[in-house]
């Protein structure tokens, strides 16, 4: 991970919590405000009808994890609406800066921002990138 995008957050340091709803396809809100250093609770809740995924990154690490993610779901650990813990092998999927959901879930992810412009949130589930789901951070610099 790129110190430009950030790292796993402390929950001590959170400032706020934003609320991001995944539908089929989309994001709400399709694009979030945050600042350079800040620490941020992202409330994730699945809205949809399938899995879904929200994965904070730079546009080239989303492409990447999206090839991961056709691979998990060749070896049948993904399906459309549900995730197969029992065939993921070693591709688990816990990293801190995304979070991977079942139509109905709630999850949260905690990221402290680097300094970067262009990080993206996206769900690399094959074809959802493709499909319009992505949105962008709009990095402020300072407090």
């Amino acid at each position: 991970m790129s110190a430009a995008v950030g790292e796993a957050g402390d929950p001590a340091d959170v400032s706020r919590t934003v609320e991001v709803t995944m539908e089929d396809n989309s994001y709400t809100p399709q694009s979030i405000t945050v600042t350079a250093g800040e620490t941020v609770r992202f409330a994730v809740r699945n809205r949809g009808e399938l899995v879904h995924e929200f994965n904070i990154g730079l546009a080239e690490m989303h492409k990447a994890h999206q090839a991961e993610m056709m691979t998990m779901m060749q070896n049948g650990a993904l399906e459309a609406d549900r995730i197969r813990h029992d065939r993921m092998g070693g591709m688990m999927h816990d990293d801190p800066n995304a979070v991977l959901l079942e139509p109905g879930q709630d999850g949260e992810v905690i990221w402290k921002f680097g300094t970067s412009g262009e990080i993206e949130f996206a769900c690399n589930v094959p074809g959802h990138y493709e499909a319009g789901m992505h949105g962008m951070f709009r990095m402020r610099h300072g407090g």
